[in-house]
């Protein structure tokens, strides 16, 4: 509490964008940790900028805080109670949602101005790559790279391949915070989203055109898939901020295997088997 107390001291605005993130196996093998590390940061350093007198704070949601059944699709933010997230992450989905309803409580009895942002999921240089924390982009970027380097014959990824993702580059997510802070006021959430609609299995293909990877994807339908189909609504980001995504999903996905390349990619690999496991988004 004391380091939370510390970062807000003489701030007027505060954005809450830390958090402990993974994969689907991080979220199977780690749910406790999940709930708990980001339930507590957020509760810390939002009773913290109370005690501070912050004026606006802004906390950085999920996707994953969405049910993972709805009725209608698109996703839209009066869906987000309408059910149980989807259980590889709900632990880390509904710790993201216990902070929107303290925010709101805050809010009602402090009168301090929170916001809360409803992110897809995220991808873009800088990301983790090649461990239990790498979401389905950077870890699908490291597993081909060294696939490709090695010449493995195939890449084991989990599930079907079938189910949808958002994703959103990250220096568009970053505009899109800093538009909020400025511009969105309102108790309650709002989804972010580049508002494209993307396979798993085209997402797979797709980074093995860009890193030239010959070999076979082969698709492990005994492991989970996670969410069926993730994309937002749009409507209120649009009339409230404005906002509408720059960069195209090609690009984005072009810089982030560049940085990669750049600042993590081996010169030279070699495994002992001649596949690779990825798992997915959760």
């Amino acid at each position: 509490m004391s380091d939370c107390q510390s970062a807000v001291a003489g701030q007027d605005i505060v954005i809450h964008a830390a958090g402990k993130v993974g994969g689907i196996e991080a979220n199977r093998t780690k749910p406790g940790e999940f709930f708990y590390q980001n339930a507590l940061m957020g509760m810390n350093l939002l009773e913290a900028a109370r005690l501070a007198k912050v004026e606006k704070f802004v906390q950085i949601g999920t996707v994953c805080s969405y049910p993972k059944h709805i009725a209608r699709f698109p996703y839209h933010e009066s869906d987000l109670w309408n059910g149980y997230p989807e259980e590889t992450n709900a632990p880390y989905g509904l710790a993201k949602k216990a902070l929107l309803t303290m925010g709101q409580s805050y809010r009602s009895q402090y009168g301090i101005n929170i916001i809360h942002l409803l992110l897809v999921n995220m991808y873009g240089p800088g990301d983790h790559f090649g461990s239990i924390e790498a979401h389905v982009i950077p870890s699908l970027v490291d597993r081909f790279y060294k696939a490709h380097i090695n010449r493995d014959a195939e890449i084991v990824c989990w599930g079907t391949g079938s189910p949808t993702r958002d994703f959103l580059y990250v220096e568009d997510a970053a505009a899109a915070i800093a538009m909020a802070t400025e511009r969105y006021n309102q108790t309650d959430p709002i989804n972010i989203t580049a508002g494209r609609e993307i396979s798993i299995e085209q997402l797979a293909a797709t980074i093995a055109r860009h890193i030239g990877y010959q070999g076979q994807i082969v698709w492990d339908i005994s492991k989970p898939d996670g969410q069926p189909r993730r994309l937002f609504d749009t409507t209120l980001a649009n009339k409230t901020l404005g906002w509408q995504t720059q960069t195209s999903f090609d690009q984005g996905l072009k810089n982030t295997i560049n940085w990669y390349i750049k600042h993590i990619a081996p010169q030279n690999v070699s495994t002992p088997a001649s596949s690779v496991t990825v798992s997915p988004e959760p």
